[in-house]
């Protein structure tokens, strides 16, 4: 059974990690969320916090190499938390370095900047980090869903199913070897 990995803290986009997570569910992988804080982190939807999550493992008790794929949800607060805790940007490294799907969507793109995996990459996100991502070197396309060598990345919550079909498609095929950081 495939395993995989959500990370996220407090402030995620609520729709950005349920409506994932419950897709890979249906299709039959083993789905964690794993985060800097043991317990329970909050979510955010329609400008205000909404529900609570429980953590399934805490991040500095796990490797990539114990999962086959990697979801970054968005949100504003989640990201800028998590590019700044190196913990993570060696997990989420890790994931390109082992060829593994990640995938990305909304803000969640700031934190492959700080992990310094978007240069060369074809890509999209929200629109208000565009030019964050074209500054680190990625190709940034407007477009619902990209997907370059099992790298999946979308604008928003609105591209959720096109977003969620790719991600199962690449976790199918499993590791992509011009997946590369």
């Amino acid at each position: 059974m495939k395993r995989i990995a959500i990370l996220a803290t407090n402030g995620f986009e609520e729709s950005e990690l349920k409506s994932p997570k419950e897709a890979m569910e249906n299709a039959g992988f083993k789905v964690e969320i794993v985060s800097p804080e043991n317990g329970e982190i909050k979510g955010w939807a329609n400008g205000n916090w909404s529900n609570t999550y429980n953590v399934d493992k805490k991040l500095t008790d796990v490797k990539a190499e114990e999962y086959n794929a990697l979801v970054l949800p968005g949100g504003v607060i989640n990201p800028d938390k998590l590019r700044r805790n190196g913990d993570a940007l060696v997990f989420v490294r890790d994931f390109f370095k082992e060829k593994k799907p990640v995938a990305a969507i909304c803000h969640a793109p700031q934190i492959l900047i700080s992990a310094e995996v978007v240069k060369g990459r074809k890509m999209t996100s929200f629109n208000s980090i565009k030019d964050d991502l074209i500054n680190a070197g990625a190709n940034w396309v407007d477009q619902e869903v990209v997907v370059d060598e099992g790298f999946v990345t979308s604008r928003n919550p609105n591209d959720l199913p096109a977003f969620n079909s790719k991600l199962i498609e690449e976790i199918k095929e499993g590791k992509h070897e011009e997946q590369h950081a």
